[in-house]
């Protein structure tokens, strides 16, 4: 069975910090791509940042320079380190794990909620 479970969320102010973990079992994590996704009321899934298994990072272009996406393969666990919060940044984040091999594969956690607010 498989799982991803996100913790780490909450409420924070502009400008603070918060990390994202997302711990994972049920699967041989160093084989998967992971990735962390952000979604607000009314509106499709977005892309936060991607980490792939060779450890290369992609982020969105919102979040550059203030989010720092890493994983442990030993812990199989990825982490979302968010620098510098903003409003904007208010959203359930989501972590999901991605094979690519002869079939393709997507798991997802339950979500957590972040939320910005002075």
């Amino acid at each position: 069975q498989v799982q991803l479970v996100e913790s780490g969320g909450g409420l924070v102010q502009p400008g603070e910090s918060l990390r994202l973990s997302c711990a994972a079992s049920g699967i041989i994590f160093r084989i998967y791509h992971m990735g962390w996704y952000r979604q607000t009321p009314g509106n499709e899934r977005e892309l936060v940042a991607i980490i792939n298994t060779g450890g290369s990072t992609n982020y969105a272009d919102s979040v550059k320079g203030r989010f720092t996406i890493s994983r442990d393969n030993a812990k199989n666990t990825v982490y979302l380190q968010m620098d510098g919060l903003k409003p904007e940044d208010t959203a359930v984040y989501y972590c999901n794990a991605h094979y690519v091999g002869s079939t393709s594969l997507d798991y997802w956690g339950q979500g957590t909620q972040v939320t910005v607010s002075s």
